[in-house]
């Protein structure tokens, strides 16, 4: 079974979007399952705020163990991650238009309406494991090595300019 129809699982299972693609995907950069799901709990949701979708968010915590160097406490040691967040948010909103939970649902699931409307209409399981699967396969564009010599060509058209 793929890493996507895992975490698309994992979901429907009951775990957060945000711990089914941390609890997925984390293990292969060194972050336990068991860590992934306890780090992850709160994020689902929009953490919880109709924010940021979870799957979003479990995938940066993903792309940060995958691209964050040994100087990442440092202000320059990030740009790597932070580039992978922005090249990773614009594949998700070219997919959703959004990466804010509560204009994925239509209703802001902070509130106790919000919450009962999404709970009545069946959102979380319609229309959550689509996002749980589009993060997870952006994710599986994004954690594969480069083609072989895809770096040449990056820094030759990089010249052009």
């Amino acid at each position: 079974m793929s890493k996507v129809d895992q975490a698309v699982e994992c979901f429907c299972g009951g775990a957060a979007c945000s711990q089914a693609i941390a609890a997925i995907y984390g293990p292969e950069f060194g972050l336990p399952r068991e860590q992934a799901m306890k780090l992850a709990s709160g994020f689902a949701g929009g953490m919880r705020l109709g924010e940021t979708c979870g799957a979003v968010t479990g995938a940066f915590m993903v792309l940060g163990l995958k691209f964050a160097g040994p100087h990442c406490d440092q202000r320059d040691g990030r740009g790597d991650v932070y580039a992978a967040l922005a090249d990773f948010v614009a594949r998700f909103q070219q997919r959703n238009r959004t990466v804010v939970c509560k204009h994925l649902l239509g209703c802001d699931i902070s509130t106790a309406e919000g919450a009962q409307k999404a709970t009545r209409e069946g959102l979380f399981r319609t229309i959550c494991p689509n996002l749980v699967k589009d993060a997870a396969e952006i994710l599986e564009e994004m954690l594969q090595p480069p083609a072989p010599g895809a770096a040449v060509l990056l820094d030759k058209e990089r010249r052009a300019d």
